[in-house]
This record gives C-alpha cells, sequence and structure tokens, in this order.
C-alpha cells in the first residue's frame, strides 16, 4: 500500500483527499519510482478543475474522463529514487537517483509511481535536492519544444509573456543561453526575479501593453492564454512567430489560415516529451545555466493548499510538494 492523492470527481480543491492504495505494479519493462517531491503546475489545477481553454471541454472529458478522472492520481512531474526494475530493464537499476515527466500517465502525486523504462527519465544532477529536480522538466520541456518548432535563433528578439510562471522562467533562461535578446512581460514584483534569469528587458504589463508599442520581435511567447493573434500581429516582424503555450480549440483550428495568408507564423497544439529534452535540462543544471524557480513548498498532505494557490495565477516559477 502507499499513500496518494485522488479526486472523485471535478471540482475546487477540496476534492483532492489523501488516501490509502495498492501500490502500482512494475511490469517487464517499467520502473517503479519512490517519489521525493512533486510539482502542482497550472496544467494540473486546470484537470483536477476540467478548466481548459475555450472549445476544448469536451476533448479534454473524452480524454481524461466525462465525469472524474479516469486516473484519480494527479501530477506530472517528480523526482525520486528508482526501487524496482521491471526483468527486461537494462536503462535503470534500483537505488537511481531520477526527475522525470509521467506526462498522460499521471501519478505523481503519490508515493510511488510506476513508468516505462524508455519513458521522460533523467538521471538527477548530483547535489541537486529532490525538491528543485521535481520542478525541471514541465517548464523546461514545453519551452524547449515550441523554440524548437519556432526555430527560435541566436540573436533573435524574443518577448515571453506571463514571464514569471514555470514555462515563462524556464524560456527566459533557455532562449538567453541560446543567444536570444529576451523581453519579459510580467508584474513589477517579479522584474527583478526575470532580470536575473536572463532578460534583457521587462515590461510590466499593468503600465505598458506591449501590443501597442512600437518594439518589434521575431517570436512571441504567450504563455498564460490571454492573448490572441490579431492582438499580437503587429508587433511582429515579418516572418515571425507566436507561440500559443496554452491555446484554444478555435485557435488551434484557426492557426493553419493564420499561417497561409500572413507572413507570420501561429504555432499552437501539445507539446512533444521527449527524454532528450528532459536529458538536456539535466546537462544544462550541471553546467549552470539552468535551474528550477520554486515559489513555495507544501507536503502532501497540504495538496489542496497547494492547488489554492495556483488557482490565484500569481505563482512564481514552480509549486513543489514534497514527499515521504
Amino acid at each position: 500500500m502507499m499513500k496518494a492523492i485522488v479526486q472523485d470527481r471535478y471540482g475546487a480543491p477540496d476534492v483532492l483527499a489523501l488516501r490509502e492504495v495498492e501500490r502500482p505494479s512494475v511490469g517487464p519493462r517499467d520502473v517503479l519510482i519512490e517519489v521525493r517531491a512533486s510539482a502542482v503546475n497550472s496544467g494540473d489545477a486546470r484537470l483536477r478543475a476540467m478548466r481548459v481553454p475555450g472549445g476544448m471541454a469536451l476533448f479534454a472529458r473524452l480524454a481524461f474522463g466525462l465525469f472524474a478522472p479516469r486516473r484519480p492520481t494527479l501530477g506530472a512531474e517528480l523526482s525520486g529514487v528508482v526501487r524496482e526494475v521491471g526483468s527486461a530493464v537494462t536503462r535503470w537499476r534500483a537505488g537511481d537517483e531520477v526527475f522525470a515527466l509521467s506526462g498522460m500517465r499521471m501519478g505523481a502525486h503519490a508515493e510511488f509511481c510506476v513508468l516505462p523504462e524508455d519513458g521522460c527519465i533523467a538521471r538527477k544532477p548530483a547535489g541537486l535536492p529532490f525538491a528543485d529536480a521535481a520542478a525541471l522538466a514541465f517548464g523546461g520541456t514545453t519551452a524547449l519544444d515550441f523554440f524548437r518548432r519556432a526555430k527560435l535563433a541566436k540573436g533573435e528578439e524574443l518577448l515571453v509573456y506571463g514571464a514569471s510562471g514555470a514555462v515563462g522562467t524556464a524560456a527566459i533562461q533557455l532562449a538567453h543561453h541560446a543567444g536570444a535578446r529576451v523581453t519579459a512581460v510580467c508584474s513589477a514584483g517579479n522584474a527583478a526575479l526575470v532580470r536575473e534569469l536572463g532578460a534583457d528587458r521587462v515590461i510590466d504589463y499593468r503600465a505598458e501593453d506591449f501590443t501597442k508599442s512600437d518594439a518589434r520581435y521575431d517570436v512571441v511567447m504567450e504563455t498564460v492564454g490571454a492573448l490572441s493573434f490579431r492582438q499580437c500581429e503587429r508587433v511582429l516582424r515579418p516572418r515571425g512567430r507566436l507561440l500559443l503555450v496554452s491555446a484554444s480549440m478555435g485557435q488551434m483550428l484557426s492557426a493553419p489560415w493564420f499561417n497561409a495568408t500572413t507572413d507570420k507564423r501561429v504555432i499552437a497544439g501539445p507539446v512533444t516529451e521527449r527524454v532528450e529534452d528532459v536529458e538536456a535540462l539535466a546537462h544544462k543544471v550541471a553546467a549552470g545555466t539552468y535551474r528550477a524557480v520554486i515559489d513555495r513548498r507544501y507536503t502532501l498532505e497540504q495538496i489542496a493548499e497547494a492547488h489554492t494557490y495556483v488557482d490565484t495565477g500569481r505563482k512564481k516559477g514552480s509549486v513543489v510538494v514534497t514527499i515521504g
């Protein structure tokens, strides 16, 4: 048996309950990870409440469960120690310290989580606390995937809207060290943080509307689902790219039209999670060019409080849950 957070319906944070459940079994090509830390990201909070971008509710319910999650334990990123491996596993051994994305499998808000051997698992950088490792992958892999699709190049001007969140803080670091010039849009209270991470310029969204400025960008990364292509079009240079990290169904369906009728591109749609990206993040941590930004830490028993805080939309970087 093990402790896990489960929910039997969609709703507010109080639908989450700590229960004793069966420990997951290990298949021939699976690894059992004893979870030391996980994170509550915006995706976890949206799925808990079935609060998804416009036009996607039916598709989300069909994918995750009509009236309650088919996988009742949420959590898509974690760090921990491999405790058991399947009979055919060659990549991992018991005792390996790792961090991982569980993705659609979820299950990270529990004492143990089973993942396939070839899943998005990487060795935890030596000396890095488990809490920090648990917050590396979600924002980092999202930023890497969108930058790859956008072909972000050295010397280009990038604007990150929602720059202080998990994706935004990762994007600033990765783009800065790739040689892009980064403008970060966030609240004035987070200006020092994003500058420390590598932003060359900071815009306080409460004081200035960047969509009405004279500045022009090669790439605009919109991380919070608050802006449209039409709002951002005028600040994009010819062949500029708009990255809609949290796109609505309408935005995804209309993207091909914008791409065909303008000299700019809209890039939207699900992130492709790659083990190579998780491993790349580990190397960047070891090289000192990437780190997790952690706002608050909670215990597994405080999971409802963690979700309540994430629901405010004001977190900086990640919210971490320590386990065990």
